[in-house]
């Protein structure tokens, strides 16, 4: 929000300097982000009039000005400006004066000359010489009613400042000049000077026939004709100045005015081109595939979720944030249709993202415009329009469809002091109220019932209430004191081990973390997680980031495929992070939505060389095996079982499920051929994806005493099927009734002979395994290591159809 000071005062004038004012509306909750004058100092330049203007013998492009400034002779000036004519006033800056600094620094000043033999007596000079604006096409027209003589700084009103307010979005009832005043009003004591709308009396009885068809998008709408309007008048210079002040460009008299009073009272309007209207308007929600051309020269196409007006055959305006190009008012207007509405604001909030452009007007909408006082705001409009544009008022039209109760709100004196950390008593509060404009009553010892005004949709709870005294008490006022509340360490459970010891420990394994977007394109949703009906985003940041990831793996790929284009030769990174999954289970909660799952997942990728550049072994590139011994070591001291499996992005063959306790809790792989060759991938990456949870868990140690006597090891080879595979083996063994006496069990020999020989048959193979035997609490007799081996061949006979080797 941006503002004149001048313009401020006119509402509310306190004995304040201009730092001062911008303290107090800082403290105020109104914080003044930027402060600077209009124009910067400069002395001796007054109001000329050139009376003569003759071309330079001795230079084509200057001229010579007979030059009027109030002092009985006329000054002789040389100037090249293209515009410099008879006729107009301009600022002159006599001899001796001091202009602003130029790109060195310091003050320019007027000195007696000669330019090509001609004596120059001054200087006329154009807005960019002066500071005003950046426009050095000529020099700067003034008024032709300024006063000859007169000093610039008075007639353009140049020692002003302008204020750049930072506001919250609660603080929409501070979005005008007036509301502005109105709080600096209540922070300071001093007199508020009201509005007083001065009705236009009707000359016709034409009225444009209004439906509201949406009571919740509009709650209240009212409009009139203007008939014989000159759209070719120009906007007064206060106006002009005024608006430019506040950041906004002149472009036409009706479209000034309505700035204009946006900017004084924070009313959004819209003026159309009555002739070009079609029957009726009606005020609707769209419907889909409808197109509208708006102001800005952009076409959109609107459904169901937005706010229209609409006339008998089309679309003419976005409710609350652009006008459509159809009735713009042009030069040749005649007859306008003057409308201020209230829109809801939950009607409005959002719908210009939707088409990547903000307005003023939808900024302040959004947030809450007054809906008390449409018809006086277009009254207001109206006197502006007939003032300075002409024509012929017709009679208001007011829709009052429905409009935001005016509930009480309650505060709590007690709980104010509470919260606000200084003892308060009623009368403060009440006075705060009171001068907030909040009509407020006592409504039980110690608790001040307030009824917030129509344009304050800020005040809903106690704690806004409780600002509010706060701010007009002043923030400097509160006590410095430190914080009461104990300060305990929280320590974690010993079961659990956090996020940064799994990120270091990955790191300790070679591998890099590596942070992406929860955007990605919906094509790695289908090709690498098999999910065919992604979370879509209504607005996504970039076309190839429309919908949200189920799944990690297209990330890591894209960071490989980042790193190979740069010539990485070797890659390995890992990322932790939040995957989103469809479930109508889920409920809407503080950290929630309705029908979406987001769990973490741990995910990483290893991809070429396993050891980098050595010299001691053979090179070979990262496999099925090291993805696995590397998730091996996360997860200890618990072992995960690796079934096989398929998966949309890994191989076939060379993919298996991690099941932790019996429970599914990933993917182990290589990546499937097809995406190799689709990602252009010199090397197969692995790859693995975890649920997070069950990876954090972490038993905790149990002691064991070192046993005191010496284990015995035994050897056997049994002959299997083909297809028996190790974790098969092994699970057998380790099921065997061996009255806990089996410490261990590893396989150290696989043999498939090349042609069939005595004892192994065709399809059959001879797998050597030694198992390591041991009692904590006495040496084993040959009897019980008899019995134990026993018990596991009987074991395996039984499970895998295995049998002793001879």
């Amino acid at each position: 929000m941006q503002f004149p000071e001048s313009w401020l005062r006119e509402f509310c004038n306190p004995p304040l300097s201009t730092r001062e004012i911008a303290d107090i509306l800082t403290m105020g909750g109104l914080e003044v982000e930027d402060l600077h004058p209009v124009a910067p100092p400069f002395t001796k330049v007054v109001v000329g009039e050139i009376r003569e203007a003759v071309q330079h013998p001795n230079a084509d492009r200057l001229r010579v000005c007979q030059v009027d400034v109030g002092q009985g002779a006329l000054l002789n000036i040389v100037c090249g400006a293209p515009n410099a004519r008879v006729g107009i006033r301009v600022p002159t800056a006599l001899v001796g004066a001091e202009l602003p600094p130029g790109e060195d620094g310091k003050p320019f000043q007027i000195k007696l000359g000669k330019l090509r033999g001609v004596e120059s007596q001054g200087m006329l000079c154009s807005a960019r010489e002066l500071q005003l604006s950046e426009d050095h096409g000529g020099l700067l027209e003034l008024a032709a009613d300024a006063p000859v003589g007169g000093d610039v700084r008075e007639v353009l009103q140049l020692d002003d400042h302008v204020f750049t307010l930072k506001l919250t979005p609660n603080l929409a009832h501070a979005l005008s000049v007036y509301g502005v005043a109105r709080e600096l009003s209540a922070l300071t004591g001093a007199p508020l000077k009201a509005p007083k709308f001065h009705p236009v009396e009707p000359r016709h009885d034409a009225r444009l026939p209004v439906k509201v068809s949406a009571p919740d998008l509009c709650g209240r709408f009212s409009g009139r004709i203007v008939r014989n309007v000159d759209t070719t008048a120009k906007t007064p210079q206060w106006m002009v100045d005024r608006l430019a002040r506040c950041g906004q460009r002149s472009v036409t008299a009706l479209v000034d005015i309505s700035n204009y009073v946006m900017f004084e009272y924070g009313r959004p309007s819209h003026i159309f081109d009555l002739d070009k209207i079609h029957g009726a308007l009606d005020v609707r929600w769209g419907k889909p595939g409808e197109q509208l051309k708006l102001l800005n020269g952009s076409t959109i196409t609107v459904d169901e979720k937005v706010g229209v007006i609409a006339d008998d055959r089309e679309v003419e305006s976005l409710a609350g944030i652009m006008g459509g190009d159809a009735t713009a008012v042009s030069d040749a207007t005649r007859n306008v249709y003057v409308e201020a509405a209230f829109w809801w604001p939950e009607a409005i909030q959002g719908r210009s993202r939707r088409f990547n452009f903000s307005t003023d007007a939808g900024h302040r909408f959004e947030r809450g415009v007054d809906p008390a006082l449409t018809v006086e705001h277009i009254e207001h409009i109206t006197r502006l329009i007939v003032d300075i544009c002409g024509g012929e008022a017709g009679p208001m039209d007011d829709h009052v469809v429905r409009l935001p109760e005016q509930r009480t709100v309650s505060l709590r004196v007690a709980r104010a002091s509470k919260v606000i950390g200084m003892p308060v008593t009623p009368a403060q509060c009440l006075d705060a109220f009171t001068r907030l404009g909040l009509p407020a009553r006592e409504q039980s010892p110690g608790t001040i019932a307030v009824q917030p005004p129509p344009y304050r949709f800020d005040i809903s709870l106690e704690e806004d209430l409780v600002e509010e005294v706060a701010r007009v008490i002043g923030y400097e006022r509160l006590p410095t004191t430190p914080p009461l509340a104990p300060i305990a360490a929280r320590t974690g459970s010993e079961s659990r081990r956090s996020r940064f010891a799994l990120r270091r420990q990955l790191a300790a394994l070679g591998y890099q973390e590596t942070i992406n977007f929860s955007f990605v394109e919906e094509r790695w949703e289908k090709e690498l997680a098999g999910n065919d009906d992604p979370i879509r985003l209504l607005n996504p940041i970039a076309s190839q980031m429309g919908v949200m990831r189920s799944s990690l793996v297209g990330s890591l790929l894209q960071v490989l495929r980042f790193n190979l284009d740069r010539k990485a030769e070797r890659v390995r990174v890992f990322e932790v992070g939040r995957v989103f999954l469809r479930d109508a289970a889920i409920q809407t909660t503080d950290t929630s939505v309705r029908g979406v799952r987001q769990p973490m997942r741990v995910a990483a990728l290893a991809y070429g060389s396993v050891d980098g550049l050595q010299w001691g072994r053979p090179a070979a590139p990262a496999d099925f095996f090291d993805a696995k011994g590397d998730l091996e070591a996360l997860l200890l001291p618990r072992r995960a079982v690796f079934e096989p499996a398929q998966h949309p992005a890994l191989h076939p063959g060379r993919c298996a499920r991690i099941v932790l306790d019996g429970t599914p809790i990933g993917h182990v792989g290589e990546l499937h051929p097809r995406w190799r060759q689709a990602w252009d991938l010199p090397l197969a990456p692995v790859l693995f994806e975890l649920d997070l949870e069950p990876v954090l868990a972490h038993p905790l140690p149990a002691a064991q005493a070192v046993p005191r006597h010496q284990p015995v090891e035994r050897d056997i080879a049994v002959i299997v099927g083909d297809a028996v595979t190790h974790d098969a083996l092994l699970g057998a063994i380790r099921t065997a009734d061996t009255g806990g006496l089996l410490r261990d069990a590893s396989l150290f020999d696989v043999y498939r002979p090349k042609q069939p020989l005595t004892g192994i048959a065709a399809g059959e193979k001879s797998m050597a395994v030694r198992l390591t035997l041991g009692d904590p609490d006495a040496t084993l007799t040959e009897a019980q290591i008899d019995a134990a081996v026993a018990a596991v061949v009987a074991r395996l006979q039984s499970a895998l159809g295995a049998r002793l080797r001879g």
